[in-house]
């Protein structure tokens, strides 16, 4: 019994934390970063699901895998960007196919399945089955249409913000990282929205916040910390503006029953064994959904307040607690488990 933890070279505190609490429980981890595949790790495919990976871990029989924890890819990130791009573009498309592959054909436990994280990465996928299950979502659009905007702005009195699906960072001249966060839409903006036909964004109503929401779900194990981002005002439209300033701040929260069953089946929903949710809750007590990211940052959580995140996990990947879903067993037959949610039907819709 292997578990093969997939994720990049850059990827430090998280897998190193779930291969401890794997070693703690007397399972050995083997670290596949993707980022030097294929320049300096080796991988072998047959027919027959059978191979080997060799690389800085050592040499791995694929047969030896008994789970995958899939967390991050950057597969042929360190092919030459020098070679030609006629070429270099194909060599980084092949490489991600077989890696892929290897992935899709292995028949065991993935928390979770490649398929499963894209799937699950769509943020309207994401809203709409939130609100057909009961949970308290914010009006929003998504577009590449000024007027639209306009329109939807108009219509909400609290004001809009917008955002991006993906996240991601720009350079400055210096070199300086500047992330793209969550932003309030004041009136001047709307009225220069040049660019949008080039790059659709986020608009949603702006939701006034008592605290806001960090829910890691493992299996079925539902952990909620808060924090008050409005201690601080660089913080009040998007907490990770101060995220290191509030680092000491987070507190265990407890999830209302009825969010927390919510949440469990928005899990169902997506075929989701892991999945880190952020929620608002306003000052009249609403919890309302934001999204819910499949593959999550939560090592700052294993601090403070000190959630056993990576045991969860460990636990999981091990057997030891409920596999929600996904592939069981060998020779890639896939058996479903999905935990049974009984929703409330005096929430509202």
């Amino acid at each position: 019994m292997t578990i093969l933890i997939v994720t990049r070279s850059s990827d430090q505190m998280a897998p190193a934390a779930v291969a401890r609490a794997l070693a703690d429980r007397g399972v050995p981890s083997y670290r596949f970063d993707t980022d030097l595949f294929p320049t300096q790790v080796r991988l072998v495919l047959d027919e027959r699901g059978g191979g080997w990976l060799s690389g800085p871990e050592g040499v791995l029989a694929l047969k030896d895998i008994s789970a995958v924890w899939y967390r991050r890819s950057a597969t042929g990130e360190r092919i030459p960007r020098e070679l030609d791009p006629q070429l270099r573009q194909p060599s980084v498309e092949e490489s991600r196919r077989v890696v892929f592959g290897m992935l899709a054909a292995l028949g065991v436990f993935q928390l979770d399945a490649l398929e499963t994280v894209r799937r699950a990465e769509h943020k309207p996928l994401q809203l709409e089955l939130a609100r057909s299950l009961g949970l308290d979502v914010p009006r929003t659009i998504m577009t590449n249409d000024a007027e639209a905007v306009r329109a939807f702005a108009a219509s909400c009195a609290g004001g809009v913000v917008t955002k991006m699906m993906s996240s991601f960072a720009v350079y400055d001249e210096q070199g300086q990282e500047q992330v793209v966060f969550t932003t309030p839409l004041e009136a001047p903006a709307l009225e220069d929205l040049e660019g949008l036909e080039l790059c659709p964004m986020t608009f949603q109503e702006r939701i006034a916040k008592a605290l806001e929401l960090r829910v890691t779900v493992v299996g079925d194990r539902v952990m909620a910390a808060a924090i008050d981002s409005q201690a601080l005002p660089g913080a009040r439209n998007d907490w990770r503006r101060q995220g290191l300033a509030l680092l000491e701040a987070w507190q265990h929260y407890t999830l209302p029953k009825p969010v927390e069953r919510q949440v469990l089946a928005l899990m169902a929903a997506l075929g989701l064994n892991y999945g880190a949710f952020d929620f608002i809750v306003t000052p009249e007590g609403r919890h309302v959904f934001l999204e819910v990211n499949p593959a999550g940052e939560f090592m700052w959580l294993t601090q403070y307040p000190g959630l056993p995140i990576a045991e969860a996990l460990a636990d999981v990947l091990t057997g030891r607690a409920v596999r929600r879903y996904g592939a069981q067993g060998t020779g890639g037959r896939i058996r479903t488990q999905v935990l049974d949610v009984e929703l409330e039907t005096s929430v509202p819709q």
